[in-house]
């Protein structure tokens, strides 16, 4: 019967060491920790762990917040100044007692007031948390906990259509448009050659943006001034890898590599508990040996853990050029 649950696989694992026919020394809590590890062993290494996905966030604005409902009365596009702090921030957006901003150059201060520069009307902030950075100021955006690693942040437009640019002035759009039509009855060498010309141009001179990102921290950097290159409300399309979840897809529990490994670190536990009794003779002449077990168990890991990098593990991306 295939395992769907998690507490399914644990009783799988328990059944192959022996249980119930054998007493299997290992607490709850430990064969929770061991199946953990397990899991996450199998989502980093083997190639049913994780899969390609793509990322999308809508990009947002720094928020301040003020001390009454009065954020109506300031106009979108002003810009804004601290009277304290003397930071100045463009208006995106007005909601209730909340503005979005974007174009900060400093931090505003908590009680300040602020003052539109076309509607000159002035406000104070709120005592606390007047102030909170957007994406735009932060220079990264949050990436799930799920999230293995990012490959690349795509860049919408061909060469010629700026930095923003994916509608009407794409090329490619345009000669979809205009001139698709006539390869129909035509020899496709010359589109071919000017089609690599312009992908040696982009390469050359329109390189994809600059990304750092670990997933320790969760946050994925873009290498550019935010504020001039986006806007509030712009999406940001990433390519990256996602760990498969048996939350998500009952069929990682009944995962052959998956099942072994989990079996043999239970194993491993049960040796090392049962190592402190080594050489104890129980009633009937019967002799404890977790070092015996523990051995085994390390063995058996070793094996399958070389197993994984010969036939479970892709193999690592070459860079060229």
């Amino acid at each position: 019967m295939a395992n769907t649950t998690r507490q399914e696989l644990t009783d799988y694992c328990l059944r192959r060491l022996g249980f119930p026919v054998i007493e299997i020394n290992v607490d709850d809590d430990q064969v929770n920790d061991r199946i953990d590890d397990a899991i996450q062993f199998w989502q980093e290494y083997h190639f049913d762990g994780s899969e390609k996905v793509y990322i999308k966030h809508k990009l947002t604005g720094s928020a301040l917040k003020l001390s009454a409902a009065l954020a109506d009365n300031f106009t979108v596009g002003e810009t804004l100044t601290g009277a304290t702090s003397g930071a100045t921030a463009r208006v995106v957006s007005v909601s209730t007692d909340t503005i979005t901003v974007d174009n900060v150059n400093s931090t505003f201060s908590n009680s300040e007031s602020i003052t539109g520069s076309l509607s000159v009307f002035t406000a104070s902030l709120s005592s606390t948390n007047a102030f909170v950075k957007g994406d735009l100021e932060n220079g990264y955006i949050p990436i799930s906990s799920n999230i293995l690693g990012v490959t690349r942040m795509f860049k919408f437009g061909g060469i010629g259509a700026g930095t923003s640019s994916d509608g009407l002035f794409d090329v490619d759009y345009q000669f979809a448009l205009q001139d698709m039509y006539n390869l129909l009855s035509a020899d496709l060498t010359y589109y071919a050659q000017v089609k690599t010309h312009m992908n040696l141009l982009e390469s050359l001179f329109v390189n994809d943006r600059s990304i750092r990102f670990n997933r320790k921290t969760d946050r994925m950097y873009i290498d550019t001034n935010m504020d001039t290159t986006f806007n509030v409300g712009d999406y940001i399309i990433a390519e990256g890898m996602a760990l498969v979840s048996g939350a998500d897809y009952a069929e990682v529990y009944d995962d052959l590599f998956l099942k072994k490994y989990a079996t043999a670190l239970i194993k491993r536990q049960w040796g090392e508990n049962m190592k402190k009794f080594a050489g104890i003779q129980m009633p009937g002449g019967v002799t404890l040996n977790g070092v015996e077990i523990y051995q085994e168990a390390v063995t058996e890991i070793n094996a399958i853990e070389d197993e994984m990098q010969l036939r479970y593990e892709l193999p690592p991306a070459f860079i060229v050029g």
